[in-house]
């Protein structure tokens, strides 16, 4: 009897020292992994997004990177330096097919919709919803809107560029023409165009101009109308509105009496209106850049004019950022990802180290904003009014994401251009175009 409870005692003792083996094997495993160093590759390019100049293109970056770091010991992000932007898209391209791409990259507008499309994006519907820190409503909607894929949220975006209007002061100084208000619209637009637009030196040709630039698919934005439904199923050329900012350019055009005003024409201070993108506007209204590029003349930004069904606002650009479908590190490229787009310091250095704008409103709304957009100017002036820059991007268009949108976009580009040369109908063109389109949509 002694024997058996003795056996029975060693195997209870046998038994207790195995859990315990795998109790503190678990936990060894478990501490082990949780505070294994996570590391982050991360995709990106030297330079500026929007190909003005850029002298300090890591700084943002390298700052958002340690205080992240900091936060997060257990993470840490490298990425390459050196890529440059014109050759970016290739590499990633080329890293994705050879299933290496980083964990979390910049996604620039024309290989949005090709890597959403093809699954290489993370669908990140889940990860916003399950994140109860993360609060979206906090950015503008539009920058929101401009990760999206067929409703759902491919990618998120760090910073926006809108599109105002460059205007040269001097030359309306020149007519006697006042600079326009913040809400003008097309007619006041055409009716100073055509004020401004002479044979200066009295030699029968026209030398001074009202615009350039200003296309057809800003017309088309700036009249509030869309160019397909929002999955890209459908085609809608033939709107009336459509056909209206149509003939508006080519009433336009007509201002100039075949002549094909071009930038170096701005450039020489020749044309009072050029559409550019806030990001232009940011680079060259401070110094140096203001007296290399534009010092001979006196000029300012203000909204683009709308059209009758439209508002003072065209289309919106994004810098986005998505992570990789394959990551084996989702929950920390979602924590960076999220890092980058929401953290409040993180926005502000948008502002000081590139010529974007911040999607975070609070931040473009803080005193800090102020001081940024003032401090390179000599009269340490504001060059900017904040409030209408928010309208301008909660205004602005998104275009539709969908994967065929940028071939369709280009043959609209090209048979418009012939519309608009050859002098027919425009209704009836955009119908056949219209309906082209719709059967280079269909699956």
């Amino acid at each position: 009897m002694k024997i058996r409870i003795a056996e029975k005692d060693f195997k209870k003792i046998a038994m207790s020292i195995i859990f315990f083996i795998i109790i503190t094997s678990i936990i060894y495993i478990y501490y082990k992994y949780k505070n294994e160093t996570v590391v982050l590759e991360f995709g990106t390019f030297v330079g500026s997004m929007y190909d003005v100049p850029e002298w300090q293109s890591y700084k943002a970056l390298d700052e958002a990177i340690y205080k992240f770091e900091k936060a997060n010991p257990h993470i840490k992000v490298k990425y390459k330096s050196g890529i440059l932007k014109s050759d970016y898209s290739e590499r990633l391209s080329q890293n994705i097919l050879k299933g290496n791409e980083p964990d979390l990259f910049c996604v620039l507008p024309g290989d949005f919709n090709t890597f959403a499309s093809i699954g290489e994006l993370k669908n990140l519907n889940n990860l916003i919803k399950d994140d109860k820190t993360l609060d979206l409503y906090k950015q503008y909607s539009t920058a929101v809107k401009s990760g999206k894929y067929k409703g759902s949220q491919y990618a998120l975006a760090k910073e926006v560029d809108p599109e105002l209007m460059f205007v040269n002061k001097t030359l309306l100084k020149k007519q006697g023409i006042e600079l326009p208000s913040s809400d003008w619209t097309w007619n006041d637009f055409y009716e100073i165009c055509k004020k401004v637009t002479l044979d200066t030196d009295k030699d029968g040709k026209i030398d001074q101009f009202g615009t350039v630039g200003f296309n057809w698919q800003q017309a088309v934005y700036t009249n509030g109308q869309k160019l397909f439904d929002t999955n890209g199923n459908k085609a809608t050329f033939d709107n009336e509105g459509v056909s209206y900012a149509i003939k508006f350019i080519i009433l336009l055009n007509k201002l100039n009496k075949n002549y094909i005003v071009n930038l170096k024409d701005f450039d020489d201070g020749k044309v009072v209106f050029r559409p550019f993108p806030f990001s232009t506007y940011r680079a060259y209204k401070v110094y140096p850049y203001k007296v290399m590029k534009y010092g001979q003349f006196e000029w300012e930004c203000i909204k683009l004019p709308k059209g009758p069904e439209g508002a003072n606002a065209g289309q919106l650009n994004s810098l986005l950022f998505g992570i990789s479908s394959r990551t084996k590190h989702e929950k920390e490229a979602w924590k960076f990802l999220k890092f980058l787009t929401n953290d409040k310091d993180v926005q502000m250095d948008v502002l000081k180290y590139s010529h974007g704008m911040p999607v975070v409103k609070e931040v473009l709304e803080s005193k800090e904003t102020d001081k940024e957009l003032s401090k390179y100017n000599p009269e340490g002036k504001i060059f900017i009014n904040k409030k209408e820059l928010s309208q301008v991007v909660e205004q602005s268009i998104v275009t539709p994401s969908f994967h065929k949108y940028e071939e369709s976009m280009d043959i609209a580009d090209k048979d418009i251009f012939k519309l608009m040369n050859s002098g027919d109908d425009v209704q009836e063109s955009l119908i056949k175009l219209n309906y082209k389109l719709n059967n280079f949509l269909k699956p």
